[in-house]
């Protein structure tokens, strides 16, 4: 296995090698076929989507491309581009990465979780319902994979109480035997982080050692060990769907939502609509309805609900399982102790952040930022503001004796959070990914690359912006199986953009969407971070992702069309063709008759 596994490290570095070199070479004749400016950007972009998509180099460095290649290429000059990376959107995203860190230091997430789990109950479906809520609404503040990492070992202390240590292995290491190739499948296609892979290693080792032994045994407990076999992996698969899903219902959860806000700037400066509180107030309902309509999918195809036996009286080996469950969630519980200063500290500051974000511009009444300067504050600096409180607020209760004690210690009371903590647990890298979705999108707005691939997208004019919606959301949501979401976001959004200008319909039907279907991603274990998280367990097959999350991606598109053409269409105004697009249409007029004009004095002087 040694030798198999070296092989296959030498066979992936090979082909990320000629990826590297022969991708550049490959898609040059773009640059001589399209005209002179779009042609160069679309160059870039392109490459860009293949290393992203391959992986050939690291995410982040792929996103530092455009700093070298745009210069160079005389698509936009250094000083346009570097400002990109740090735009007040990736200042937001930077204070929620921020928090996290600070909701993890102190445990916070784990509290949350054991008491939701000891308020839903023990039972399967209850149980799979109290992981899919928690972690929901861990990633709408957490970054997806840090909620998935967090939530997987609580899983994992309640399956082995269920169901001991040793539950389903002999089935599980025959299915492994059986596709030998899906335990490399990971490796080669998707690295789980680093500082995860502890977390995500849930299954014992002793289950590969164990020899296969033929044992007859009663029908009844072959059922019964099916049976748990397929609560586990209900259980496991649950949680990064449910990451998912939670991801979407804010600005912060999820790294596309921010990449929509940074790249409406960008294109349609006089856009206003989508902020914090409005986009809550659209993707929340939408959360709740498409995590319940997936615990059910989940429960149903997991055993979790069974409608057969329903109203059979449970086994004592079940009944025996959920209490010793109990327990576990219980002692763990217990053990974290009364809540700490510190905690209370962090949850009160927590809740600040949430509500001063709510409740800057809620647009239906006027928000705490009418007391400044118009336009001069934003979610960023409410964010940066509350994360600096981190860095000095003390984590113990501070006394007022020690001012009047001369006899008393001269300790120091560390912060809630210190930078040095803040500089490990923050994945810098999504910053930088985040800088390169804006840089892209600047590239194509000032070279008319938009311009042009609206201009070919003729066939799509014809069809009902309804349909467009679902087939735009389909075709991104199977895009981002293979890619990452983050990457198929900054390619797709340009493109809708122009489209909805051509439709004549609000950019925001079709941005909003093509956002969101970034995120529905369930059906491959290389899909998301979550999905590869949770599939390193070991419990997991690729086929159990592929069956479950075929009806989640279904069920996604078809929510998602429902949300966009009801109640989104009264919280961003959707009926309408805005203001702020036909400035933008006219600014691409302007820009089309320069290009000509150019192309024009060119030809005079030759």
């Amino acid at each position: 296995m040694a030798a198999v596994g070296a092989l296959v490290k030498k066979v992936w570095s090979i082909r990320r090698f000629l990826v590297l070199l022969f991708t550049p070479l490959v898609l040059l004749p773009i640059i001589i076929s399209l005209p002179p400016k779009e042609g160069k950007c679309l160059y870039v972009i392109l490459v860009m989507a293949v290393y992203w998509c391959t992986e050939a180099l690291p995410l982040a460095v792929t996103a530092l491309l455009p700093i070298t290649l745009f210069p160079f290429l005389g698509i936009l000059p250094s000083n346009k581009v570097c400002p990109q990376y740090f735009l007040d959107t990736n200042f937001l995203f930077l204070s929620g990465l921020i928090m996290a860190s600070a909701i993890e230091e102190w445990n916070l997430h784990r509290r949350i979780a054991l008491k939701v789990l000891m308020l839903v109950g023990v039972q399967p479906a209850r149980l799979i319902l109290g992981m899919m809520l928690t972690t929901s609404f861990l990633s709408m503040w957490l970054s997806n994979t840090a909620s998935t990492a967090m939530m997987l070992p609580i899983a994992n202390a309640i399956l082995k109480s269920l169901f001991g240590d040793k539950e389903a292995s002999k089935d599980l290491n025959r299915e492994n035997e059986e596709n030998p190739g899906s335990s490399h499948s990971q490796n080669k296609l998707y690295t789980v982080p680093t500082e995860l892979q502890f977390l995500a290693s849930t299954e014992d080792k002793d289950l590969m050692e164990e020899k296969e032994v033929v044992i007859e045994v009663p029908m009844d407990l072959k059922k019964e060990d099916e049976y748990r076999a397929n609560i586990w992996k209900g259980f496991l698969i649950s949680i990064p769907y449910a990451a998912s899903i939670g991801g979407t219902a804010t600005l912060t959860g999820t790294a596309p939502n921010l990449i929509l806000l940074g790249q409406l700037k960008s294109f349609f400066p006089g856009c206003d609509v989508v902020n914090f509180g409005s986009w809550f107030v659209f993707a929340f309902p939408l959360m709740l309805l498409f995590l319940f309509l997936g615990w059910l999918w989940i429960s149903f195809l997991y055993g979790g609900i069974n409608l057969r036996h329903c109203r059979k009286k449970k086994s004592e080996i079940r009944m025996d399982a959920e209490d010793r469950a109990r327990g576990v969630i219980k002692e763990d519980y217990q053990k974290l102790g009364p809540m700490k200063f510190a905690e209370r500290a962090v949850l009160f500051l927590f809740c600040l952040f949430a509500i001063l974000l709510f409740s800057r511009d809620p647009k239906f009444i006027p928000g705490w930022a009418s007391l400044f300067t118009p336009g001069f504050v934003s979610d960023a600096v409410t964010g940066v503001a509350i994360v600096t409180i981190l860095f000095f607020f003390p984590s113990q209760r501070p006394s007022c004796k020690w001012w009047f004690d001369l006899k008393a210690s001269n300790t120091e009371n560390p912060p809630l959070l210190s930078w040095r903590r803040a500089q490990e647990t923050v994945p810098w890298n999504i910053i930088l990914l985040l800088g390169g979705g804006f840089a892209m999108a600047k590239g194509c707005e000032v070279s008319g690359l938009s311009v042009w691939i609206g201009g070919h997208l003729h066939p799509l004019e014809s069809v009902p912006p309804a349909v467009a919606v679902v087939l735009i959301t389909i075709v991104i949501a199977l895009f981002t199986e293979f890619a990452s979401n983050t990457a198929t976001i900054i390619i797709f959004l340009p493109i809708l953009a122009e489209l909805a200008i051509r439709l004549k319909v609000n950019p925001l039907y079709l941005m909003i969407p093509g956002t969101i279907g970034c995120s529905y991603a369930f059906m491959l274990p290389v899909s998301t971070p979550p999905n590869s998280i949770a599939f390193s367990s070991g419990h997991l097959m690729v086929k159990d992702m592929a069956r479950t999350g075929l009806l989640m991606n279904l069920m996604g598109v078809l929510l998602l069309s429902l949300a966009i053409n009801t109640w989104a269409k009264s919280i961003f105004q959707l009926d309408t063709f805005p203001a702020w697009a036909n400035i933008h249409g006219e600014n691409i007029t302007s820009l089309l008759l320069d290009v000509k004009n150019v192309t024009l004095s060119s030809l005079n002087k030759i």
